[in-house]
């Protein structure tokens, strides 16, 4: 039994679990960042939020000591494709910018009966909104039925009922921050038919 004692007090404790430091940009832990499509900006949320890892990680020593394992032609290679990277990643960034800035929100007033109206609203996953969400918003906002819904083109609309148009456009502005300029109100008479 002195034996057992002895074995139990020389066994290490149960293991206990590391702490994982997981970049706000990418989702990757930070020794993983460089194969991300965003190397430039973790590098730059890493200096800000983290920077003794920052430090680790992007400190001229640090740097040095990677290179310094590396042959003088696999040097070469990865300065060149840091490079590429780089530029790669600020060309998609201004890309998306671009698109953003080009990207219309349409917001049509659709008659349905007599009196009765219907909203629908598109083109606002081109500015990065879930649409899921800003039909569930909206239908607590306005106290109505909201939903999305599949377009003919093949795209996605938020459906509100009612007329909500001059609302709907405020919020557009002001919450989501887009310009008065990319939103478009349009009033439009549904076809009778089947």
């Amino acid at each position: 039994m002195a034996s057992e004692a002895v074995v139990t007090e020389t066994a290490p404790s149960e293991p206990q679990a590391r702490r994982v430091v997981y970049c706000g940009v990418c989702t990757l832990p930070p020794e993983y960042c460089e194969f991300g499509g965003t190397a430039k900006k973790c590098k730059d949320w890493l200096e800000k939020n983290q920077p003794d890892l920052h430090e680790k990680f992007y400190s001229e020593e640090a740097v040095a000591a990677t290179l310094s394992t590396l042959s003088l032609d696999a040097q070469k290679r990865a300065a060149k494709d840091s490079q590429k990277k780089e530029a790669k990643a600020a060309a998609a960034e201004a890309k998306a910018a671009e698109t953003k800035a080009q990207a219309q929100i349409l917001i049509k007033r659709v008659e349905r009966n007599k009196r009765k109206y219907v909203t629908a609203v598109s083109g606002l996953e081109a500015h990065g909104m879930d649409l899921k969400k800003v039909a569930k918003e909206w239908g607590k906002k306005f106290a109505t039925g909201s939903s999305v819904t599949k377009t003919a083109s093949g795209g996605e609309e938020v459906v509100v009922q009612g007329d909500n148009s001059d609302e709907i456009f405020d919020w557009v502005v002001d919450v989501a921050g887009v310009p008065e300029a990319n939103v478009e109100c349009i009033e439009d008479k549904k076809k009778k038919g089947a």
